[in-house]
């Protein structure tokens, strides 16, 4: 691994291998518990608290292989700092479908992105039945470890063991089956509640029109509210963005034809095409409708493809929007294999600036960063307000489409920017940014990221001082073994380390 500041002539020779890349993808089947003791550097004293995460663990069943990783059963993993040691566990969710194919020794579920039963389309078809794979996201709020699949309601874990609980209905707000998304936004000091903390999220039931129904929780874990509000169109949603008073939504340009999924064809996620022709609805909802404020308005802009935003803040009657668009969504064929993907033949995400106008209705957007990058942080404290620091993971190389192999940090005051790359073994997934206690300035603390180490087969926690990401890793925590490739997951001061 390497550190440096960016150059201007990059080379452009590739960073990585595929053989190398593809380590990341094979399942890991134990569960293991352990003190982390093979430590390059030192942990912070000061770092205190527990990391978790989440993604697919599971990239087969008993061999047979799924279709696409967004498929895979969730397998959460823990890493808890507490005076300056580090303890690891993980556990896959014993959800419902991962029990019954576990004991059956094969696959009986369909996955939404193309994963079939075996026995060809006259096995799978008329077959509507998703599996919950609660394998997106991990929250701690409200004294809850949420497991969260943005199809259905989360799974409850104990954050001790992991141990899986049942499924979390918030007291029955939530009814069976309905959705709880799995990319929810912490509101630092939210105006409806005098300041005090809460979470907001949101969920989609889409058709000819689509039903966007937005939940806000406060510290107890409790749903205050919940409004539902019906777009024109079919949305394919992800993640969304929050301000003190909205909610921000990008309806990505793309076209559902479920014939294809009805028959057994294809998976639902497979059935979803992008229309480039169609420009980007950007759906902004008044969070506190009961003031009076209860328009939704839509605004457009040219036609794009997003998957994961930054952040959002107002200016006067502005809304900046900070987001990774993508030219366009690259299509799940039913005979290819996720391991093969040529990565110079898509087109990298990138990160955008969209200054939404409430009043005229217009949107004017601006490239903030050209280099490949996905899976931005923040500090905790500015989400929905402006912010200065961005942390993103990123591809080794300034130009072209690769995997995620460095963080990025940006200046968005300076333009400034620090990469600090694992390159040319190493693959990064999501970094999560950590305040260091009682500190004064937004880059003070530090960014961790589990990286995947192709040359010894395991996944290090990587530590960097977030103020200066030029400078070599604070600590590097060698695991016994590697974490398959993950999505997303969270921080919580709380400690959950044995005693």
């Amino acid at each position: 691994m390497q550190s440096f500041k960016i150059k201007e002539n990059a080379n452009l020779a590739k960073s990585y291998t595929r053989e190398d890349w593809q380590g990341g993808y094979q399942s890991l089947k134990q569960e293991f518990d352990y003190w982390i003791d093979d430590i390059e550097g030192q942990i912070p004293p000061e770092l205190q608290g527990t990391l978790f995460r989440n993604g697919p663990g599971l990239l087969d069943v008993n061999g047979q292989p799924i279709h696409h990783p967004f498929d895979g059963d969730g397998m959460i993993s823990r890493i808890a700092f507490v005076n300056g040691r580090a303890h690891f566990r993980n556990r896959f969710v014993r959800t419902e479908g991962y029990l019954a194919e576990q004991k059956a020794g094969k696959i009986l579920h369909r996955g939404v992105f193309g994963t079939q039963k075996p026995g060809g389309w006259l096995a799978n078809i008329f077959d509507f039945k998703l599996k919950n794979i609660a394998n997106t996201n991990v929250i701690y709020w409200g004294d809850k470890l949420l497991a969260l699949w943005e199809a259905a309601e989360p799974y409850l874990l104990e954050p001790h063991t992991l141990e899986t609980l049942g499924k979390e209905y918030f007291h029955g707000v939530l009814s069976a089956g309905e959705a709880f998304g799995a990319h929810p936004r912490f509101d630092p000091s939210c105006e409806q509640d005098n300041g005090a903390p809460c979470l907001v999220n949101f969920s989609i039931k889409p058709g000819l029109s689509t039903a966007i129904t937005i939940f806000e929780l406060n510290l107890a874990g409790e749903i205050v509210r919940k409004n539902s509000h019906n777009v024109p169109g079919f949305c394919f949603i992800h993640d969304f963005l929050i301000t003190p008073h909205h909610c921000i939504f990008f309806q990505n340009p793309v076209n559902f034809n479920p014939i294809p999924f009805a028959l057994g064809l294809r998976g639902a996620g497979e059935c979803i095409q992008v229309q480039p022709n169609q420009p980007t609805r950007i759906i902004v909802i008044p969070r506190f409708p009961q003031r009076g404020k209860t328009e939704v308005k839509i605004l457009e802009v040219a036609s794009g493809f997003i998957f994961h935003h930054v952040n959002a803040f107002e200016v006067g009657e502005e809304i900046f929007v900070d987001s990774i668009c993508y030219d366009s969504l690259p299509e799940v064929e039913p005979e290819s294999d996720f391991r093969q993907v040529d990565f110079e033949a898509i087109a990298p995400g990138q990160l955008w600036r969209f200054y939404l106008n409430l009043q005229d209705g217009t949107v004017q957007r601006k490239l903030i960063e050209g280099r490949c990058c996905e899976f931005p942080t923040i500090h905790p404290a500015n989400v929905g307000r402006s912010y200065r620091y961005l942390y993103i993971g990123a591809a080794h190389a300034e130009f072209g489409n690769a995997p995620l192999q460095a963080l990025l940090k940006i200046d968005m005051e300076s333009g400034t920017r620090q990469l600090w790359s694992a390159a040319p073994r190493g693959f990064v997934g999501e970094p999560v940014f950590v305040p260091r206690p009682d500190s004064q300035q937004e880059d003070d603390g530090w960014v961790i990221a589990i990286v995947y180490d192709a040359a010894h087969h395991r996944s290090d926690v990587v530590i960097l001082d977030a103020s200066d990401l030029s400078k070599d890793a604070i600590a590097r925590l060698h695991l016994k073994h590697h974490i398959p490739y993950g999505l997303h997951g969270n921080f919580t001061s709380q400690i959950f380390a044995p005693k």
